[in-house]
């Protein structure tokens, strides 16, 4: 393997040697930064969306009390989605251990040691949040692609922890830089090899950008639903792109055209995307959001 001489490093190389995963212990318990930075992630989106209905309620038009319900409900729809999509797709050796067992999913010990659940796909989390949220909607006889917008422009920034989540977890690593490229300037030792930090990549594109793209464009997402849809374009094109950065996992690997199964589920997601759009846009009895207070007090 070509590697840098080890005088070389910088301190930001090795900053995994000063990163311990678990951030502290409570009771016995180890508590990891992937846990902190998920519950910090969920809770950014929550207050997100309360800010979203208090000042733009004419466009959101839910009551604090509804929208307490439906985090609950999606939070739940997240966390099944989320660990049965990386079963069913990154953990197809375990497959059907797990399907035959299916309790064991959620058993976050192991050999009597708590490790916590480990491993949660992103697509299958947002099949399960759609899921929850279209239930959610049917019982609580409430519109889809408002909840769905109120969603999509809540989510990103949450995102963020997320990947720092994954970061500080020393999980998820980019792909090995060369050691002639300028780029090692910013990788990450991991066992020796030098590589991206793709999660802080995802942070920044998936989250922080997506975000500022939705917060400029919010005025002009004049529909219901027209925000999910820009959503579903805007992140699936960060993590495309993102992905060529990140080492795929190890049991998958890549496929046609050298791309990984995050790539493919992204351009999956771009034809879902297409077809909201097509529904959102081309149909003649969606009509368009009320123009809210603070959109009417810019005018005068």
């Amino acid at each position: 393997m070509d590697t840098l001489h080890q005088s070389s490093y910088s301190a930001w190389n090795h900053i995994y040697d000063y990163i311990d995963p678990i951030a502290f212990e409570m009771f016995g318990i180890n508590v990891h930064w992937y846990g902190i930075a998920y519950v910090s992630a969920m809770l950014v989106a929550f207050f997100i969306a309360k800010a979203f209905v208090k000042y733009h309620n004419q466009r959101f038009p839910i009551t604090q009390e509804l929208l307490d319900s439906f985090f609950i409900w999606v939070e739940i729809g997240v966390i099944l989605g989320g660990r049965i999509g990386y079963v069913m797709i990154y953990s197809p050796q375990h497959r059907w251990d797990y399907l035959l067992q299916p309790w064991t999913m959620f058993n976050p010990y192991v050999d009597g040691v708590f490790v916590g659940i480990s491993g949660i796909s992103y697509h299958g989390a947002l099949v399960g949040f759609v899921l929850a949220a279209i239930l959610f909607c049917v019982v609580k006889k409430q519109n889809f692609f408002i909840f769905m917008d109120l969603s999509a422009i809540s989510i990103p920034l949450g995102y963020v922890f997320g990947r720092l989540g994954n970061f500080l977890n020393h999980e998820l690593y980019g792909r090995e830089i060369q050691s002639d490229s300028f780029a090692h300037h910013i990788g990450i030792l991991v066992d020796g090899t030098l590589r991206y930090p793709s999660q802080l990549f995802e942070a920044f594109t998936e989250g922080v950008v997506v975000f500022i793209v939705m917060i400029l464009l919010f005025k002009y997402a004049k529909r219901p639903g027209s925000l999910l849809v820009l959503y579903g374009f805007l992140y699936s094109l960060a993590r495309f792109s993102c992905e060529f950065f990140r080492e795929a996992d190890s049991q998958m690997g890549y496929y046609a055209l050298g791309l990984s199964m995050g790539q493919i589920l992204s351009l999956v997601m771009i034809g879902v995307s297409v077809i909201l759009a097509l529904i959102v846009f081309l149909n003649p009895s969606y009509k368009a959001y009320p123009q809210t207070k603070h959109a009417k007090r810019k005018k005068r």
